[in-house]
């Protein structure tokens, strides 16, 4: 066929549209999408023939409806849908972090319709937003106030520029973190037209650093916790009480920088995170913390402290730009209530994590083994549980997982992700893990389904031996 012939025998749009593999596509795309893919493929076609007379010697409306087809799965995968996290990641930011518990999602679904977000429904009268919540958090954290923006960096540009623009924060050079994304602290001082100064060394640095950087500019003394990283060995710096007490103007503020707003003690579980209640009680002006992480809330940036510096915060120009939304605000409140109430460790999923026995998860593999089809391949063993991706480093948890051998490990997985539930599973010396620390227990026949189609759809290696006993 000549160059001339071959764009003649294009189909047209509306012949692909009508394709049955194209229609069926419509079950999880609108028709809208469909047709932009189907214009930008038979697009394709028109300038490779137009670039190159050999190519598409064939009919190319199959190789039209392949590519719909892939720009369809392709759209599926980056389109947010429930994940089961069998990754033993219990903090996975690539999965959004803590699962919200059922109370939360529950008051943020009411949130969804109309709401009395700034309206008090007893004197008819405009209310504050979140009011009621900045009331919970000040009285779980024992602080004088508190406030809500819309995630932890956010919280520290706020600090930073409401009581510091055009002067001095002190800082640890051991503190000089950077956060995800690439964002790095000195970038964010920067930002928020703060000069930063730094004192002591990366691995030690003493109170007396801190008190002889004070000076006329000094706006305030920041301690960030090195929540990604951690340092060992030969390594000295100044708890926040003593922080607090240094020789130091009413008018320096203490900001302490505490992450993942950890409520409980959780040492016995191995997590060595700073404390909020312990950060309020030693005195610190302002603490700030993220809702989610081990808060167990939605995405947040929580600050409480004293009342005279929250209301500078309150009233910054940037505060309406940080505001969380209703959603936001009905989520966290939700999980609030439940800290109050004493019941983090049953209702927050995280935390429920967290401390869950390693033989209580090894006997859920036991459970779930029974369920899947093919077990030759499959065995129960040890697992390391992460407490965090990205964040908390250092701290595993003991546990277990089911190991899946035999199988192209990465196409086994790629396939759990595409079922018809996602699954998220890891791959470790040739073999599929999934470490059920991270499932939640209504999620188990989903992922006995997912692992039963997966094994069913992928060919077995062969000669390969079956996971040891």
């Amino acid at each position: 066929m000549t160059k001339a012939e071959k764009l003649r025998a294009l189909p047209s749009v509306d012949i692909i549209l009508r394709d049955e593999d194209v229609v069926a596509l419509q079950e999880h795309n609108s028709l809208a999408q469909i047709t932009n893919w189907v214009r930008a493929a038979v697009q394709h076609c028109r300038e490779q023939i137009l670039h190159n007379p050999d190519a598409f010697d064939a009919n190319p409306t199959r190789w039209i409806t392949d590519y719909v087809t892939r720009q369809s799965k392709a759209d599926l995968g980056q389109r947010l849908q429930p994940v089961i996290n069998a990754t033993g990641v219990v903090l996975h930011t690539n999965l959004g972090r803590s699962p919200m518990s059922d109370a939360a999602i529950d008051a943020a679904k009411r949130a969804s319709h109309y709401t009395n977000v700034e309206l008090n429904l007893d004197s008819g009268r405009r209310s504050k937003r979140g009011e009621r919540l900045m009331e919970l958090l000040a009285q779980l954290t024992r602080a004088e106030d508190a406030l809500v923006v819309n995630n932890c960096a956010a919280a520290t540009v706020l600090v930073l520029q409401a009581i510091a623009a055009g002067r001095e924060v002190i800082v640890s050079r051991g503190q000089l973190v950077e956060i995800g994304g690439g964002f790095r602290l000195p970038d964010v001082f920067r930002a928020a037209g703060v000069t930063l100064r730094e004192v002591g060394t990366t691995n030690r640095t003493y109170l007396q650093d801190y008190e002889a950087a004070v000076n006329e500019e000094t706006a305030a003394v920041i301690r960030v916790h090195r929540s990604n990283f951690h340092l060992s060995g030969f390594v000295t710096e100044p708890t926040i009480d003593e922080l607090v007490q240094m020789q130091r103007p009413d008018s320096v503020a203490m900001i302490d920088d505490l992450g993942s707003g950890a409520m409980l003690d959780l040492a016995p579980y191995g997590l060595q995170e700073p404390n909020v209640l312990n950060s309020i009680r030693a005195g610190a002006d302002i603490s700030l913390f993220s809702g989610d992480k081990l808060f167990g809330g939605p995405q947040a940036g929580i600050l409480v402290g004293k009342k005279t510096w929250i209301e500078k915060l309150r009233r910054s120009p940037i505060m309406r730009a940080m505001r969380v939304d209703k959603l936001t605000l009905a989520a966290l409140e939700a999980t609030t209530e439940i800290h109050l109430a004493g019941n983090a460790l049953t209702e927050l999923p995280t935390l429920r994590m967290i401390t869950t026995s390693a033989d209580s998860i090894r006997q859920r593999c036991e459970s779930l083994l029974k369920r899947i089809e093919q077990t030759d391949s499959i065995t129960v063993v040890p697992s390391e549980s992460q407490v965090g991706g990205g964040s908390i480093p250092g701290s595993s948890l003991p546990s277990y997982a089911l190991r899946i051998a035999g199988y192209p490990p990465h196409h086994l997985a790629h396939h759990m992700r595409e079922g018809s539930v996602a699954i998220q599973t890891r791959v470790s010396e040739e073999a599929v893990i999934i470490d059920l620390r991270t499932v939640a227990e209504d999620q188990l026949t989903d992922l006995a389904d997912g692992i039963n189609s997966a094994i069913r759809h992928v060919h077995p290696l062969a000669n390969t031996e079956t996971a040891p006993e």
